[in-house]
C-alpha cells in the first residue's frame, strides 16, 4: 500500500518515515503528489485536526493518507499549550519562540510536570479511518538542553530516558516518543482491520 503523509514538517516526515519504512510500499510526501499548502488545524482536539488534515489531503489525491496531531501538556498550565502547540507564540510556526513563551510562562513554577501525547489517523476514505494515541511523561527543564530533535524537544525531559529529547538519538528518542508509540499502536489495528477484513495491508 501506497500512503501520503499529511505533514509540510521535514522532521515529522523523517520521524514517521523512518519508523515505517518497512511496513508500506511507498511514503510519499505532500511535495511528491502537488501539495503545497498547508491546511488550517481548527479542531478542538487532536483527533480533529489530524482529521481536517487528513480530509484534506485525501480529497486532493484519493490516496490513503496518514496524518497526525501532537501537543504538550502542561499540567500546571492546565493542560496549554496542548492543540495550539506549533502555533503557542503565534501562527508562523515559530520553535524558538514557543519554548521561549513557554519558559516564560513557567517561571517560577515549581510544577513542571508535563506529557506529549500524539494522535495519529490513518484515512481510507472520509469516514473511514483508524486513529490510534500515544503518550510520554516528563517535565519542562529550566533551560535548553542538546541541539537535536525539534520542536519543544530541547526542554522535555523524558522520564525513562532521563534526558532531554533534545539530547537524545534519533534512536533513542523513537524508543519511548509518543509519536512512536502512536505508531504502534496505529501498527495492531491496522494489523486487526487486515485479520478482519482479510486483507492486506503492510508489506
Amino acid at each position: 500500500m501506497k500512503i501520503v503523509l499529511a505533514t509540510s514538517n521535514e522532521h515529522k516526515f523523517k520521524e514517521i518515515s523512518t519508523i515505517l519504512k518497512d511496513r508500506f510500499d511507498k511514503i510519499l510526501s505532500l511535495s511528491d503528489v502537488g501539495i503545497n499548502y498547508q491546511v488550517e488545524e481548527t479542531g478542538s482536539t487532536l483527533e480533529e485536526n489530524a482529521l481536517i488534515k487528513a480530509r484534506f489531503v485525501f480529497e486532493k489525491t484519493g490516496f490513503v493518507v496518514l496524518a497526525d496531531d501532537t501537543g504538550l501538556m502542561v499540567d500546571s498550565l492546565k493542560g496549554a499549550p496542548g492543540v495550539y502547540s506549533a502555533r503557542y507564540c503565534g501562527k508562523n510556526h515559530d520553535y524558538r519562540g514557543n519554548r521561549e513563551l513557554l519558559l516564560h510562562n513557567l517561571k517560577g513554577n515549581s510544577n513542571r510536570d508535563a506529557h506529549f501525547e500524539t494522535v495519529i489517523v490513518l484515512l481510507f476514505g472520509l469516514n473511514d479511518y483508524i486513529a490510534a494515541k500515544g503518550r510520554v511523561d516528563g517535565k519542562i527543564m529550566d533551560e535548553e538542553h542538546g541541539d537535536n530533535g525539534f520542536g519543544y524537544d530541547s526542554i522535555f525531559y523524558s522520564y525513562e530516558l532521563k534526558k532531554t529529547f533534545g539530547e537524545c538519538s534519533e534512536n533513542e528518542k523513537n524508543s519511548v516518543s509518543h509519536r512512536a508509540r502512536a505508531l504502534q499502536n496505529l501498527i495492531l489495528k491496522l494489523k486487526e482491520k487486515e485479520n478482519e477484513n482479510n486483507s492486506r495491508f503492510f508489506r
